[in-house]
């Protein structure tokens, strides 16, 4: 029987949230229905992250936990990147998957349900040429704060990572077909967009980069805010920096992963810039926006990292005072080069080294907080608070800020910084600005 209603979990980065949001538009184009809280789905599907060492691991643990008390199962799709590596081998290690559907192929996820409800165990790890996004159904309904694929793919191969093999060859969607998504997500109730990528400012449209494509945005009446996520510092062009300070609905926000501040860990890791270059572009960055938040990503434990690799990376740290940052022990991927590299470092060690990072990156980030304190600036109202008559925002910096107010949801409102957390601020409303 053709499934009615379903369920679609994200894991790991945002490109999977927007993925799993085209997923659920795609399903309701096809007469499907989002299970309501507490019902049991038709058809769940598991949209995976292969980022980390156990993450194929924990796609088949969750397949697992489907099964029912009654011994049945719903129809399971495993999609993603898990199952862009994994293939048909999925089915071989899990009788209860039905489905598997790579990230390049999503766009035929119906026809595949529609199989699978017939007893076949369709498997689609394609990567075509021809863009899945025009196969995908006209955007709808959205939040305040939306994200936008702009561009898929990864060329830089470093030496870790999984992403060149799962998500393919760096490609662009094109202009016009993103600023005619950014137009339906703002007429869906959109104020701010994340324009999302593998490398995401390696974009690129003829002679167009990704700071053209936000003045373009720029232009859209209704659109308050633009971020863009995640960078490499080898295309941080001029360009893109000159637009942190020349177009004002582009955050003060820039993830900028280094993941490591020695240059020969840097050099093994293929990572193509120098600990050098990555600080002259944070300080053009800075010169550009003074007030600009810059987070990044660390990787300890790398094949090869002496306890003096690890405390340059502690350095770099001091020198760029990161305000938000992720952090993550060295994870070996099958078919990466790093992962047959001599001199892997042990648990223990990688451990240590992670705790003594991780310290190091809060004491910034609380230190970024606190001097938000007696700032007057806007946040974008998202959600409401665990107390009564409390909501919370995102400020320009991305940290999330709790206010009293009225305001509703999709509200651009001005208040004063009153409270710094480790994670978040505390603000109190000045004056209410038009609401969605």
């Amino acid at each position: 029987m053709t499934p009615t209603t379903f369920r679609i979990k994200s894991f790991g980065c945002q490109m999977n949230v927007y993925d799993g949001e085209r997923m659920a538009e795609l399903l309701s184009e096809h007469g499907m229905a989002p299970a309501s809280d507490g019902a049991e789905p038709d058809l769940v599907v598991l949209n995976t992250c292969h980022i980390r060492e156990k993450a194929a691991e924990k796609a088949y643990s969750d397949v697992g936990r489907l099964r029912r008390e009654d011994g049945s199962t719903p129809l399971v799709a495993l999609a993603g990147c898990v199952a862009q590596a994994e293939g048909a081998e999925a089915h071989r290690r899990s009788g209860l998957i039905d489905i598997v559907v790579g990230p390049q192929a999503y766009h035929r996820l119906p026809e595949m349900v529609t199989a699978a409800a017939a007893g076949a165990r369709p498997v689609d790890t394609a990567m075509p040429a021809i863009s899945k996004f025009d196969a995908l159904p006209a955007r709808r309904r959205s939040g305040p704060a939306a994200f936008l694929t702009v561009q898929e793919g990864c060329d830089k191969f470093c030496t870790y990572c999984v992403v060149p093999y799962t998500r393919g060859a760096e490609t662009s969607r094109p202009a016009a077909d993103i600023v005619a998504e950014a137009h339906a997500l703002v007429d869906g109730g959109a104020r701010e967009i994340t324009l999302l990528g593998q490398n995401v400012n390696a974009w690129a449209d003829g002679a167009l980069g990704l700071a053209g494509l936000v003045r373009a945005l720029a232009k859209i009446d209704g659109l308050e805010r633009i971020r863009f996520t995640t960078s490499h510092p080898a295309d941080m062009d001029d360009e893109l920096i000159a637009a942190f300070a020349e177009v004002p609905k582009l955050m003060p926000y820039l993830h900028l992963p280094v993941q490591s501040g020695s240059d020969s860990i840097l050099k093994a890791m293929n990572r193509s810039h120098s600990v050098d270059s990555y600080l002259r572009t944070i300080d053009r960055a800075r010169a550009a926006r003074p007030d600009i938040a810059i987070s990044g990503d660390f990787i300890v434990g790398f094949p090869g990292e002496t306890e003096a690799d690890f405390e340059a990376t502690l350095s770099i740290v001091d020198a760029v005072r990161y305000a938000a940052a992720y952090s993550f022990k060295y994870s070996p991927r099958p078919g990466t080069p790093a992962a047959t590299m001599e001199s892997q470092i042990p648990a223990s060690v990688m451990d240590h080294r992670l705790q003594r990072l991780q310290a190091r990156l809060a004491e910034h980030s609380l230190a970024f907080n606190c001097a938000c304190i007696g700032r007057d600036t806007s946040i974008l109202v998202e959600r409401s608070g665990r107390r009564p008559g409390q909501m919370i925002g995102k400020s320009p910096w991305l940290q999330s800020t709790f206010v009293e107010t009225t305001a509703p949801i999709g509200t651009m409102l001005d208040v004063h910084v009153t409270e710094a957390l480790p994670n978040s601020l505390g603000a109190t409303a000045l004056r209410q600005a038009e609401a969605a």
